[in-house]
This record gives C-alpha cells, sequence and structure tokens, in this order.
C-alpha cells in the first residue's frame, strides 16, 4: 500500500466510524441513542486506533491536514507531499462520512431535528462566538500535535523524513487514540473538538450533498472555524516544538 492510498484508507476508515459513532448516539431508533459524551469521546479514540494501526507502517498516519501541516513546519516531513496527503485525507474523510450516511439512512429520516442530523457529519459551537470557537479548535489541535512532535521526537531520522514514516502513528495507534480522547473529555466540549480540517468540511459537504427528509442547511458560516483552527494550531505547536 503506498502513502496516499494509506491516507485515504486511514482517514475512511476514521470518518466512516466517527461518523458512526455520532449517528448510532444521535438518531432517532439507533440502539445506542442519547448515550452521550463518553460514549462519543471514547469511539472517536477507537476510531483513531483503528485508522493510525492500519496507515501507520504505510504513510506515518497524518490522517489529517493538520498534522501534515504541523510535521512539514516543523521540519519532519516534506513539503512537496503535504498536497497529495492533505487531498488523500479530504477524500476518504468524504467516503468514510459517505458510507456511514448511506448505512445509517433510515435513521436519518426518522430524525427530524436538523441541527441533530447535522451534528453527526460536523462540529458546532455549543456556545457561537466565533473567536472563541476559533480558539478551541487552535488549542485542541495545538496539543494533539505538539504532543505528537514531543514523543515522537527522539526517533526522528533524516531516513524517517525521507521515507515520510513520521505522523500519529510514530508514537503508536494507542497513545494517539488516548490523547484524542483526553482532548475531546477535557477541551471538546465547546466546540465538538473537530481539530482535524478534513474531519469537518469532508463531511459538510456530504451533508449538504446526499437525501434527507428533514435535513436544514450546513451551516456554511462557521465552516471554516474548524478548518483554519487545527491549521494555526498545528503550525504554532510547530513553532513552539522548534524553539523548545
Amino acid at each position: 500500500m503506498n502513502e496516499l492510498t494509506a491516507e485515504f484508507i486511514g482517514t475512511g476508515l476514521l470518518m466512516l466510524l466517527g461518523t458512526g459513532i455520532n449517528a448510532n448516539n444521535t438518531l432517532n431508533k439507533a440502539y445506542a441513542q442519547s448515550t452521550g459524551w463518553v460514549f462519543i469521546t471514547l469511539g472517536w479514540g477507537f476510531a483513531v486506533f483503528v485508522g493510525v494501526a492500519v496507515a501507520g507502517p504505510y504513510s506515518g498516519a497524518h490522517i489529517n491536514p493538520a498534522v501534515s501541516v504541523g510535521l512539514a513546519m516543523a521540519g519532519k516531513f516534506a513539503w512537496a507531499k503535504v498536497p497529495g496527503y492533505v487531498l488523500a485525507q479530504f477524500a476518504g474523510a468524504f467516503t468514510g462520512s459517505f458510507l456511514a450516511w448511506l448505512s445509517y439512512a433510515a435513521h436519518y429520516n426518522e430524525t427530524t431535528d436538523a441541527g441533530s442530523i447535522l451534528g453527526t457529519f460536523s462540529t458546532g459551537p455549543a456556545i457561537a462566538g466565533k473567536l472563541r470557537n476559533l480558539y478551541s479548535e487552535v488549542l485542541g489541535t495545538f496539543v494533539l500535535v505538539f504532543v505528537v512532535l514531543y514523543l515522537s521526537g527522539a526517533s526522528i531520522t533524516a531516513n524517517n523524513l525521507e521515507d515520510a514514516k513520521i505522523g500519529l502513528g510514530s508514537i503508536g495507534a494507542l497513545p494517539v487514540a488516548l490523547l484524542v480522547v483526553v482532548i475531546g473529555m477535557a477541551l471538546g466540549g465547546t466546540t465538538g473538538y473537530a481539530i482535524n480540517p478534513a474531519r469537518d468540511l469532508s463531511p459538510r459537504i456530504v451533508h449538504a450533498l446526499v437525501p434527507i427528509k428533514h435535513k436544514g442547511g450546513s451551516n456554511w458560516q462557521y465552516a471554516w472555524v474548524p478548518v483554519l483552527g487545527p491549521v494555526i494550531g498545528s503550525m504554532l505547536a510547530a513553532v513552539v516544538f522548534k524553539a523548545l
């Protein structure tokens, strides 16, 4: 499996399972409806585990455009490879979210709350305020990328960079999963902790395209926050890591 295929499949699995977790928790007549925040944060952590475990040996398992940008900023990943990785991640996230919708299509049509339907695909603020919401996404992604850089720093070599194997997989699937769980539990209550542009934008596009009986708008006026915030957070993490 080549690097871009690994990023596509790893991100696709992440979003298939992650969107499915949201749908199972939210949609009418789903068996796990109203299970709650612990279910969601643990589930997303397990979804990250699967994506990293599959993609890690082949691409380093970035499965997140912000991770690719942050690693490049830190000098641990070739800038020339960033566009391909990012495109593969967005395509994988779109595919995974679409497949999750297809699995839960009947449940989507049984659900009448448009906001809840959108929330299974993409994030939104608990209390609206663009600057506060942006800060939340910056902070959560800063923690993610800084910890990945810090924990993997001792093992990064020139060969790792050449082979593009540095990524979330560098610290292992389980540690990354636990890191995502604690970010969600500690910092995710404000915006739903996208901390990944592909995780938010691609499923938002799926939401806009697929037929759902009681679907409302896709909240495009907010969509820039979970895209720009993670990129800023990852770049800041790289700057701080290099400074230290």
